[in-house]
């Protein structure tokens, strides 16, 4: 096969590929850059390992079955406790892995259980704010290279911890107001503050985050003051610092602070980040540090990394040509010539095109063009 064919083929196997394939090999290749090492997993698991982590799931949900010894398995609802769980890593190294793996569990679009792809990475051991900001990096990245137009928006639980519990010690505060926080409904806000008896100015404080969003240093600035008033200085002074090594990076301008994002407080603890690209309304990345979540299951090392749900992409149209199946649709007859027929077919398709030879028109068929070929 001659070179040209052979770019020719490429070419065409790449615009054969759907959006969650292309995404898929293009992070791929983008983890490995930066030093990340795929990690292969079994697709199941002991059905005790999400027993034991219920309140770090998604859904409850799990498939599971009984394996010929009578043990009782799951179908991977999760792949971030799968990791935790068969990574080793050495004091003072990091483990650096990425994953492209299928979890199952139940689609909050279609309310059933659903195949779905994820992509992501994990960095596990003895992490510190450089593989903070190279996650928060490689997050922006990864949304890049799906659309252009795209915003990461970053927040920090350890400034929100300190808020809540300034304001009161009860947990049933602290979960409600986390809600509404992502939310961003200040009116049951100022409501659950009354209801709690938080103190006027903690109640300012508490309303205020939830217009805690912007571009990052004027958001930076207005933020100050709060961290002054609830001892939050040393994690205002690490945001800022995190902030400051971002501003070099290429996409520093499509990252906000946004302090409804609060992720699952149960798992995550200090930084936390979450994706969104034009034309899919939820986010198609989350990620954040889960260092204390490490000490819950045992293991004595900082943790962050994050997770891009492909399944998503589904409901994205990048360009034209993704919104067809095939470019050319050939009508043909038992009458035409084959040779001349597979010719004709081969021609099309040294031109980049998508061909597909029938003899009707398929119901759910979308193609841009069509030809008709008779003898």
């Amino acid at each position: 096969m001659s070179n040209t064919e052979k770019e020719e083929n490429k070419v065409i196997e790449t615009r054969l590929l759907r959006s969650t394939e292309k995404a898929s090999l293009s992070l791929r290749a983008l983890y490995e850059r930066y030093g990340y090492l795929p990690f292969k997993m079994s697709k199941f698991e002991e059905y005790d390992l999400y027993v034991r982590n219920k309140d770090f799931l998604v859904s409850e949900n799990i498939i599971t079955f009984n394996d010929t010894d009578g043990r009782l398995l799951a179908l991977k609802p999760d792949v971030t406790l799968s990791i935790i769980k068969n990574l080793t890593y050495e004091s003072g190294c990091k483990e650096k892995v990425y994953y492209n793996e299928n979890v199952y569990r139940v689609s909050h679009k279609f309310h059933r259980f659903k195949e779905i792809m994820q992509a992501g990475l994990e960095c596990i051991g003895d992490t510190d704010i450089t593989d903070t900001c190279e996650a928060i990096e490689l997050a922006a990245k990864s949304l890049s290279v799906i659309s252009e137009a795209f915003v990461l928006d970053i927040s920090h639980l350890g400034i929100l911890s300190k808020a809540l519990s300034r304001a009161t010690k009860k947990t049933s505060f602290a979960k409600e107001a986390t809600r509404l926080l992502a939310e961003k409904n200040k009116h049951e806000l100022a409501a659950l503050c009354d209801e709690y008896s938080v103190d006027g100015e903690m109640k300012e404080v508490i309303i205020s985050l939830a217009d805690m969003y912007g571009e990052v240093s004027e958001t930076l600035t207005r933020l100050a003051p709060i961290c002054q008033k609830i001892g939050a200085v040393k994690e205002y002074e690490e945001f800022v610092s995190l902030c400051a090594l971002l501003s070099s990076s290429e996409n520093f301008a499509n990252m906000r602070i946004d302090f409804s994002v609060v992720n699952d407080m149960s798992y995550y603890s200090g930084i936390v980040f979450r994706g969104f690209i034009e034309g899919i309304p939820d986010g198609v990345l989350s990620g954040g540090e889960y260092t204390a979540f490490m000490k819950r299951m045992g293991k004595g090392a900082g943790a962050v990394g994050f997770a891009v749900y492909l399944d998503m992409l589904d409901e994205l149209v990048n360009d034209k040509a993704d919104s067809y199946d095939v470019d050319v649709l050939v009508l043909y007859n038992e009458k035409v010539d084959t040779g001349a027929l597979i010719e004709l077919k081969n021609s099309l398709m040294r031109e980049g095109n998508r061909v597909s030879l029938q003899k009707a028109i398929p119901a759910k068929l979308r193609y841009k063009k069509i030809i008709k070929v008779e003898k």
